[in-house]
């Protein structure tokens, strides 16, 4: 398959927050061709680069003078099969709640606790995503990237890839530095449900009545319906998911914060304790706001920001920092933006 440049593509279709952006240049990639020889005319160009799956985790400006890839590299290859695990190769571009389902179709147990979170395989490494009691990185074995410079095909182990709390190396070292094209995973061939979350086990129980012990798909079903709860459907809504992360303040900082505020929510966590980001921005009056622009918040979760139709990504972004300093001077807590901004 050859390199085929179009020019002057509208992304709005192409962003799950609806925005209205034009990138100079876009390619399709279905192959490590492909990406190689637009890699190529990047650095030509000396243009940026900005790889896009199904773009739930961006924030896009009107006018993107880069090259945009549209990662759409597919594969899921059982590398390797023993008694009671699977080493699973999956393609960057893979769709990741159909892999999702897949797997558990094939008797791979693992993800079902990460179902329905938006995006591709590729962006789950550098988020590190997570959910009720579940990271990638709990399942990553390895993944391959290419390099944007040279075109070569690197592995990196979990320990090269530094994972944290909605972190990895690809938003330090390697920010802007390499394209993901696969991720291996190791799933098991049993189930061993990760019910540590009270609505998860609730759901999954109901919907396992009959049967006594909930399924893989029993846990997908109710993940799912838990998300479906607090979520917008960014077909009828443009959101790009949680907009900010859960922050993390020390023992002093949570006991000072609780005795101003004796109902804040607050998790221990290796680091520190970990607030519920949603609580604080609800608190500070913004949930459910629309502002002229288009930009909101959406209005059963305030940790979620909405773009009602017309808003651009400067409007977006205009709020957030809004929502920040406000979130800022009441709690002195820093709210760090969670999706990348271009």
């Amino acid at each position: 398959m050859s390199l085929k440049i179009e020019e002057y593509v509208n992304l709005k279709a192409l962003n799950t927050l609806g925005l209205e952006s034009v990138a100079r240049y876009f390619v399709r990639v279905e192959s490590l061709v492909v990406l190689r020889e637009a890699l190529a005319f990047a650095r030509e160009r000396n243009l940026p680069v900005i790889p896009l799956g199904e773009g739930s985790n961006v924030v896009l400006s009107e006018c993107l003078d880069a090259l945009v890839l549209l990662i759409r590299l597919k594969g899921r290859v059982v590398v390797e099969s023993q008694n009671d695990s699977v080493l699973l190769k999956v393609g960057a571009g893979e769709h990741w709640h159909s892999l999702v389902c897949w797997s558990l179709e094939q008797g791979f147990y693992g993800l079902e606790n990460l179902a329905l979170i938006p995006g591709c395989v590729g962006a789950a490494p550098v988020q590190n995503i997570g959910a009720y009691g579940v990271e990638l990185k709990d399942r990553f074995v390895s993944l391959e990237a290419i390099d944007r410079q040279t075109g070569e095909i690197m592995t990196l182990s979990a320990e090269d890839c530094a994972f944290g709390y909605r972190d990895s190396v690809f938003k330090s070292r390697l920010l802007d530095q390499v394209v993901i094209t696969s991720v291996t995973l190791r799933l098991s061939k049993t189930l061993m449900p990760e019910l540590d979350y009270g609505a998860l086990r609730e759901k999954a129980e109901v919907l396992a009545c009959e049967r006594g012990q909930p399924t893989g798909m029993d846990i997908c079903h109710a993940v799912c319906d838990i998300r479906r709860e607090k979520l917008p459907d960014p077909k009828v809504i443009g959101n790009a998911g949680s907009f900010f992360k859960n922050p993390v303040v020390s023992d002093e900082h949570k006991a000072a914060l609780k005795e101003k505020f004796a109902e804040l929510p607050a998790y221990q966590v290796s680091d520190g304790w970990k607030l519920a980001a949603g609580w604080l921005i609800e608190q500070c009056g913004f949930k459910g706001c629309v502002k002229t622009d288009g930009a909101g918040v959406y209005e059963k979760q305030a940790l979620v920001l909405v773009n009602h139709g017309n808003a651009c990504g400067k409007a977006i972004l205009k709020l957030a920092g809004e929502i920040q300093a406000t979130v800022k001077e009441r709690f002195s807590v820093n709210l760090e933006i969670e999706p990348r901004i271009y």
